[in-house]
C-alpha cells in the first residue's frame, strides 16, 4: 500500500495554473541581499564558504556572491568565494549586485577576470513612480543609466540580468520600455522584483504573465524570467510559486527569510513547497544543516514554530495526536507516522515525530515514551508521570521525567 497515493485524498491536485511541466531554477540571496537584515550580524569569510558549499549541496543553481562595488573588503570576499566556486568545480553559477554605473560593474569584470568564470551581472535600479518621484528621476534618465551599464557588462563579456527594483509597483508601458530596451542592450534575464512586498499572489501572476506574454514572448530571444520577492505581507513563499506558476523561470530567495525589514522569500519553504507539489525532485537532506548553518553564522534564531525546521515543527505532546502517531509507528509504517497528523514528511531531512509529555497528554505518550527511554510502563510509572505531567504548566523535561519515575 502506497500510504500518499492510498490513504490521502489531496485536494490540491489539478488546482488550475498549477499544472507545470517545466523545473524551476533557484537563485540563493543568502550571501548578498539577506546580509541587509538589520538584526543580523555578517558571517565571516570562513561561514560564508560553508554556506556556500550547503547552497550547492541543495542543487540551488545560482548565487549572489555579493556587490563588490560597495568597497574593498567586500570586493575581496566575493573574489574569494568565487575562486571557491572555481577552484571545487561546482557547478553553481555565481553572479553578483552592481547599481547601474559602470565603477559597480567593474570589480566584477575583474573578479571575473582573474578568477577565470564568468559571473552574472544583476544590474539593479528603481523603476516605479514613487522611486522616480524621490530620487528625482525620469524614464529617460533610468534608460541612459540601464544602457551604459548593460552595454558595458556585455562588453566585457559577462550575461546581464536587468533588475527593476519595485516591479510589482510600476506601470505597464514604464516596464516594456525598460525591458524592451534591456533586451537590445545584451541582458538575457529579466528580473521582476516585488523590492516592498508589495505584490499578492494573483498580482505576482499577473505582472510575471505580462513580461512573458508582452515583452520576452515577442522577443523571440531565450530570456530567462526571474523572481525576486519579499515578504513584507507574509506572501513570500507563495508568491513565488505563483510567479513560477505564471511563467516565471528562476525564484531568488534567502536561507529562512533573512534579508531587509522582515525579510526575502524563505529559500527553506519555498524548496519544500515546491518539493510537495511536484515541481522538484532534488533530495533535501541538507535542508536541516543549511538553516542551522545560516542561523549560526547570522545569529538568526529559528522560531520554536518555524515550518520544517523549528523545533516544535514534528513534535507533539498532545494526547490525541501522539496516539495516532503512536499507532501508525506500531504499524511498523514510518510514511504512515509522518503523515498521519503531518503535511510534511520529517524523514525528507533526516527528522522524525517526536512525543513528548506534557498538561495536555495522554497515557499512550506516557507509555510510549517509557518504552522508548528503556523503561516498562507499568502502572505505578504511568499514574506517578501521568500525575505530573497533569500538574505542569509545560512539556517535561527529560530530568522531570526520571525523577517523576524515581530514577
Amino acid at each position: 500500500m502506497n500510504v500518499e497515493t492510498d490513504l490521502i485524498h489531496d485536494w490540491n491536485a489539478g488546482s488550475g495554473s498549477a499544472i507545470v511541466a517545466r523545473r524551476p531554477s533557484f537563485a540563493d540571496e543568502t550571501l548578498r541581499d539577506g546580509l541587509q537584515s538589520p538584526s543580523i550580524h555578517s558571517p565571516s569569510l570562513d561561514q560564508k564558504l560553508h554556506i556556500l558549499h550547503l547552497i550547492e549541496d541543495l542543487g540551488i543553481q545560482s548565487a549572489d556572491i555579493g556587490l563588490p562595488g560597495a568597497g574593498a573588503q567586500v570586493a575581496a570576499e566575493t573574489e574569494r568565494l568565487a575562486l571557491e566556486i572555481a577552484s571545487q568545480n561546482m557547478r553553481l553559477a555565481p553572479y553578483c549586485a552592481a547599481r547601474t554605473v559602470h565603477w559597480d560593474i567593474r570589480p566584477i569584470v575583474e573578479i571575473s577576470q582573474r578568477v577565470g568564470i564568468a559571473i552574472e551581472v544583476a544590474a539593479f535600479i528603481g523603476a516605479s513612480p514613487v522611486r522616480q518621484y524621490v530620487e528625482d528621476w525620469n524614464l529617460g534618465a533610468i534608460l541612459k543609466r540601464s544602457e551604459e551599464a548593460i552595454r558595458f557588462a556585455v562588453r566585457e563579456g559577462l550575461p546581464v540580468m536587468f533588475v527593476t527594483e519595485d516591479t510589482t509597483r510600476t506601470r505597464p508601458e514604464v516596464i516594456r520600455r525598460l525591458y524592451s530596451e534591456a533586451i537590445s542592450w545584451g541582458a538575457r534575464a529579466l528580473v521582476i522584483a516585488d523590492t516592498v512586498g508589495h505584490a499578492t499572489p494573483s498580482g505576482a501572476g499577473n505582472v510575471v504573465r505580462f513580461v512573458r506574454d508582452e515583452i520576452v514572448g515577442p522577443s523571440g530571444l531565450p530570456i530567462r524570467i526571474d523572481w525576486h520577492g519579499h515578504n513584507d505581507r507574509g506572501l513570500g513563499v507563495i508568491n513565488a510559486i505563483a510567479a513560477f506558476e505564471a511563467g516565471a523561470d528562476q525564484l531568488h530567495a534567502c536561507a529562512l527569510g533573512i534579508g531587509e525589514r522582515v525579510g526575502n522569500v524563505a529559500m527553506d519553504q519555498l524548496l519544500v513547497n515546491m518539493r510537495l507539489m511536484g515541481y522538484i525532485a532534488q533530495d533535501l537532506i541538507k535542508l536541516k544543516e543549511y538553516c542551522v548553518g545560516v542561523s549560526e553564522a547570522t545569529g538568526m534564531p529559528i522560531p520554536f514554530n518555524y515550518p520544517v525546521m523549528g523545533a516544535d515543527a514534528f513534535r507533539t505532546a498532545t494526547g490525541v495526536h501522539a496516539a495516532a502517531v503512536i499507532k501508525a509507528l506500531k504499524k511498523g509504517d514510518a510514511v504512515l507516522a509522518d503523515l498521519v497528523y503531518s503535511a510534511v514528511p520529517s524523514h525528507w531531512f533526516g527528522l522524525q515525530q517526536q512525543i513528548e509529555i506534557g498538561p495536555m497528554s495522554g497515557r499512550s505518550n506516557i507509555e510510549y515514551w517509557l518504552e522508548q527511554h528503556g523503561f516498562t510502563p507499568d502502572d505505578d510509572r504511568v499514574a506517578r508521570l501521568f500525575a505530573s505531567a497533569k500538574s505542569s504548566n509545560q512539556v517535561l523535561t527529560e530530568s522531570e521525567i526520571r525523577a517523576a519515575i524515581g530514577t
